[in-house]
């Protein structure tokens, strides 16, 4: 027993395995990659989102320094207004015929382009294009001049033999539609998600519906749209809130015109602030539709419960 613990004793001790800690000069560098962004949220977030809440309670014409107000700039919006409640209609308007139908347009080409054809990567970045340069000021002015007066749909009418000399951005029930298939033309970022969410559906779905002897329109209903829920609801979300948001093409094309009928939200929210520096004003719009945006895509969530299909929850 003794010859035992001596000997334990003589024997070199094991040793203690290191423990690899976060060192101070770690914590260093995480702090200096994160801090351009930190400085960044803080500087074009934060405080300018705090800025427009303080200056919507106020009287601000930024010549002069704000006045507060409380809850005037409100009450105007809301009651004293009819131009606002018209922007409203029209923004309503454009986003209830612009999301649909973009998102219809998407969801068809991606199921074009999804069969294995010579060339269908060449279509695939052709289709892409209009939604790489986006609501960019070019694409607008391309947009007036093809329905122009002298532009190409008029000309196209004349040599179908029909009258070409219709003033499409002139007329108050047509105006709105020329930037609703604007919309539906870019649909290049949403056909792509679809074209991903396309590619994970398994085939052995669509080989066990052609033995039941299932059609195309029911393989669609049963299997496609079903498993593409989840992609739907991703672009229902951000479509919508583009859809709220749209400026530039109704400031290029119809510069909100004719007859307030495409003065959409944003543009006269933009129109109050820089133009009749009521910034107190536009600020208030500004939190209004942060809000009422906010509201709806909480909706969709809540009833996305109701047919987003996730294939984790199927026990």
């Amino acid at each position: 027993m003794s010859t035992s613990i001596a000997a334990a004793k003589a024997a070199p001790k094991a040793k203690a395995p290191r423990r690899f800690g976060i060192k101070k000069g770690d914590n260093l560098a995480g702090y200096l990659f994160v801090g351009p962004w930190l400085f960044g949220f803080l500087a074009l977030t934060v405080i300018p989102m705090a800025a427009s809440f303080f200056l919507s309670f106020t009287n601000y014409d930024i010549l002069s320094p704000p006045k507060w107000v409380g809850l005037q700039n409100f009450k105007k919006m809301f009651f004293e207004d009819p131009r606002y409640w018209k922007s409203v209609g029209a923004t309503i308007y454009y986003a209830l015929a612009a999301v649909p139908l973009r998102l219809v347009v998407a969801l068809a080409v991606a199921m074009l382009l999804n069969a294995k054809r010579r060339g269908v990567a060449f279509y695939r970045a052709l289709f892409y294009a209009p939604s790489v340069v986006g609501d960019s000021v070019a694409v607008a002015v391309m947009w007036r001049q093809i329905f122009g007066g002298e532009g190409l749909i008029n000309a196209f009418l004349r040599i179908l033999g029909l009258p070409g000399k219709r003033l499409w951005l002139a007329d108050p029930h047509f105006a709105i539609w020329t930037l609703i298939l604007l919309a539906a033309w870019q649909f290049g970022s949403a056909m792509l998600i679809f074209l991903a969410g396309l590619k994970q559906i398994p085939f052995e779905f669509y080989e066990s519906a052609d033995m039941d002897g299932a059609g195309s329109f029911r393989k669609f209903f049963s299997i496609t749209l079903p498993q593409l829920t989840p992609i739907i609801f991703f672009n229902l979300v951000m479509q919508t809130i583009n859809g709220l948001i749209v400026f530039t093409p109704a400031l290029i094309i119809t510069n909100g015109q004719p007859l307030d009928t495409t003065n959409f939200y944003a543009l006269y929210l933009y129109r109050r602030g820089f133009e009749n520096f009521q910034m107190g004003y536009a600020s208030g719009m500004a939190w209004v539709l942060m809000l009422v945006t906010a509201l709806l895509t909480l909706l969709i969530f809540k009833t996305s419960s109701r047919w987003v299909f996730y294939e984790s929850e199927v026990k």
